[in-house]
């Protein structure tokens, strides 16, 4: 059995050593250690469930496709799942290797029917999670053997998302693989698969592999089996030359950065602080990426590094040895550092900062250290800073979470919601400061769940807003679509409808200012369109980057460090500055199971049950949300269910209620509430904004841990029919609102010169 020398850790792999069957731990279906190429045959055996008499080689890939097949639909963010740490091969599991292989033969099938004749290069990359090595070794093999040209970098080294999204954008490539989970629990993966403009997969484009799939099986079942070629380790069209020439892309990366947020009015600012800034590195994968980033940018000195080595139990952070609920079992809350839990006598905290043990590192650093905090694709963002304790009643009048690191000493805890305001206003005045921001009407795209007090402050600057459904690829979508217009009619004004149904006129020639969510992902817009080597232009880059976020957060750090003001100090100026009335945010995430559950069979019952409760809960407020929407319910009616079904709530302010693409969205006339069920998993998200936190604290908790049972005031208004159908109408209406003005251009791969 895998050994470690962290403790924990060994209690996973024994937890998951002991509950492998043998037939799974004796599997050798394919053997990616072997140097040269070889064939793996997929059997119709695989396809049906294991049985030690009657099917021996049963892998059960039907169910396995059944499910995955399920999430592609609905997947915010790739296709994740849990696997199995220890036996990759076995396909009980969501994530697994002869999945991986299926998905990337079933990509590749897709990519040559549509360009026959052209030379297909995709560039593949990963994080640190556990066998993503051994997906990004089968991912590039099987490319390679259906003639793909893979550009990797050198030794297959890790790189974060947004490398790999910039590379596939700039360089024209048809797309790429990533590996990743995100902030995910350690036990998690999934392949984000990226199109040529370097987004995340839309449900439509997933469904064109997954139907190749299908027909993958169906020859099976009809011929008895499916020959699959995997390529040598040293084929050719393995390429780690391209990358290794421009030291894995950082070099073009650098450049980019250098036309937009690491221009000079921010780079000066930065060679000036005086505290250096505390760059935890979750996983430890950024730290190979950013910290040449940060040095070629000359300002490398002025941070600090935690966790610099690498590690797929993401050094221990998110872990404990019991449950929520007290129980002794491996819990990991995954490595979002905004996170918050109860312990058993009820007092909140924070699961994945107290494993960072901030009270033994920060103590020693100086008062007004600030900590920027990444995950282990680099793509997310949350800060944080020291504070004297005797600023506890102004932050708690602002919202402001903590944590005490002892007597005298705090961490303040921004959400996404306040770091991003903060970030989207400093970088407002930077662009004043340069005179650039009268040059183009500026626009923010933003999620539903994320911050209405964004919406404010955009409305105060002159700012125009797009709301998105959850998801990077829904704000992608938005920005292709402006860039449609851009291109088509540049002598119009730009106008795209937002999912509430809102037409937004942008006004002639805009330019993006801020694109982010609650969960801590954004970018920043460019002042010229962005154009890769063969010409095409863009707005914006297409996934989220820590990089760009840290880069204008330090900026502000050390403008504020020379004028001794902490963070918490300027968000509370922004607030009055605008007159924000929705300071306030929360977000509940309601999980149903135990992630982290071992014993696979347990695991998916859970997470069936769990799915369940997720569905009910999403129906009851989707009905009516719909209902309204096509005229079988007044706003009244819906006030007269949820006054009768909340009683210790009032409903009485509702200005309305609408499905936003995934979700419901309760707007009041002092707050917001949007309950919506997660497309990844067994869980239900509420989150809420408003001008009192222990209302909409309230209202999240009440309304996403609701049960969904029906009640006679439900069924006075909604049929069982109507109830049972209002799923697929929400999706057709969300499919309406991705496709109105979609960027459908078709992609012609170039003549690469590399």
């Amino acid at each position: 059995m895998k050994k470690s020398n962290v403790e924990l850790e060994n209690q996973l792999f024994k937890s998951v050593y002991e509950k492998t069957p043998d037939y799974v731990k004796n599997l050798n279906l394919m053997d990616f250690s072997k140097e040269g190429s070889f064939t793996f045959t997929l059997k119709k055996e695989h396809l049906l469930p294991y049985d030690e008499k009657k099917n021996p080689e049963g892998l059960n890939l039907e169910e396995w496709f059944a499910n995955y097949a399920k999430e592609a639909k609905v997947s915010t963010a790739g296709i994740r799942g849990p696997q199995n740490i220890l036996y990759p091969q076995d396909t009980r599991f969501p994530i697994n290797l002869v999945g991986i292989v299926l998905a990337t033969l079933a990509k590749a099938l897709v990519a040559k029917e549509k360009y026959p004749n052209d030379q297909i290069i995709k560039v593949a990359g990963r994080e640190v999670r556990y066998n993503s090595d051994l997906f990004l070794e089968a991912i590039t093999r099987i490319q390679a053997a259906n003639g793909i040209r893979t550009l990797v970098p050198e030794g297959k080294k890790t790189i974060p998302i947004w490398l790999a999204s910039f590379l596939a954008f700039k360089l024209d490539l048809l797309g790429g693989e990533y590996i990743t989970s995100s902030h995910g629990i350690s036990v998690k993966n999934a392949t984000k698969d990226l199109n040529c403009q370097g987004s995340q997969y839309l449900p439509e484009e997933s469904m064109e592999f997954v139907n190749k799939i299908r027909e993958i099986f169906d020859t099976t079942k009809r011929n008895g089996s499916y020959k699959i070629e995997i390529a040598a380790k040293d084929n050719p069209l393995i390429d780690e030359t391209v990358l290794s020439k421009v030291d894995d892309g950082v070099d073009l990366y650098v450049e980019y950065l250098k036309s937009g947020v690491a221009q000079k009015v921010n780079l000066d600012l930065i060679k000036k602080i005086k505290d250096k800034i505390v760059i935890e590195n979750v996983g430890g994968s950024a730290y190979r990426t950013l910290s040449r980033v940060l040095n070629k940018l000359g300002i490398s000195e002025k941070f600090t590094w935690f966790n610099t080595e690498e590690d797929p139990f993401f050094h221990s952070i998110g872990k404990y040895d019991h449950t929520p609920k007290g129980e002794k079992a491996f819990y990991d809350y995954s490595v979002d550092a905004t996170v918050t839990s109860k312990r058993q006598n009820g007092d909140k905290f924070f699961p994945v900062i107290e494993t960072l043990h901030y009270e033994k590192k920060l103590t020693e650093m100086p008062v007004g250290t600030s900590v920027l905090i990444t995950d282990p694709d680099h793509d997310r963002l949350t800060i944080a800073q020291t504070e004297f304790a005797c600023t506890i009643p102004e932050l708690e009048r602002a919202g402001i979470d903590y944590i005490r690191l002892n007597e005298d000493l705090i961490l303040t805890i921004f959400t996404a919601n306040q770091a991003f305001l903060m970030i989207m206003d400093f970088w407002s005045k930077q662009l004043k400061k340069q005179e650039l921001w009268n040059k183009h009407p500026r626009f923010i795209i933003k999620t539903t769940a994320s911050a209405i007090s964004w919406d404010e402050w955009a409305k105060n600057q002159g700012v125009k807003v797009i709301n998105v459904p959850v998801g990077f690829k829904e704000i992608a979508n938005i920005m292709k679509k402006v860039e449609l217009k851009l291109k088509n009619s540049p002598e119009k004004e730009v106008v795209i409808d937002d999912v509430f149904g809102n037409s937004i006129n942008l006004g002639l020639n805009p330019r993006l200012l801020f694109a982010g969510e609650e969960s801590g992902g954004m970018i920043l817009g460019s002042e010229d369109l962005i154009k890769s080597n063969n010409g095409r232009l863009a707005i914006a880059m297409r996934e989220k980057s820590a990089t760009e976020a840290i880069i204008v957060a330090s900026a502000l750090i050390s403008k504020l460090q020379k004028e001794q003001v902490s963070l918490s100090e300027y968000l509370v100026e922004i607030f009055k500055d605008n007159n924000i009335k929705g300071q306030y945010d929360t977000r509940v995430d309601i999980a149903y199971y135990n992630e982290s559950e071992p014993d696979i069979n347990k695991l998916k019952e859970d997470k069936a049950k769990g799915e369940e409760k997720r569905t009910k809960n999403d129906l009851f407020f989707l009905s009516m949300a719909m209902a309204v929407k096509e005229g079988k319910m007044t706003l009244e009616d819906v006030k007269d269910v949820l006054n009768h079904t909340f009683k210790s709530l009032v409903f009485d302010n509702l200005l309305c209620i609408k499905f936003v693409g995934d979700g419901t969205y309760l707007e009041f006339s002092d707050k917001y509430i949007e309950i919506r069920p997660s497309g990844t998993d067994a869980k239900t998200k509420a989150y809420g904004g408003g001008s009192d936190k222990s209302v909409i604290e309230t209202y999240a908790n009440v309304l996403g841990n609701y049960s969904g049972e029906l009640n006679d005031f439900h069924r006075k208004y909604i049929s069982k029919d109507y109830y049972d159908e209002v799923k697929d109408k929400a999706m057709k209406y969300y499919l309406d609102f991705v496709d109105k003005d979609a960027n459908n251009e078709v992609f012609m791969i170039p003549k690469y010169d590399f």
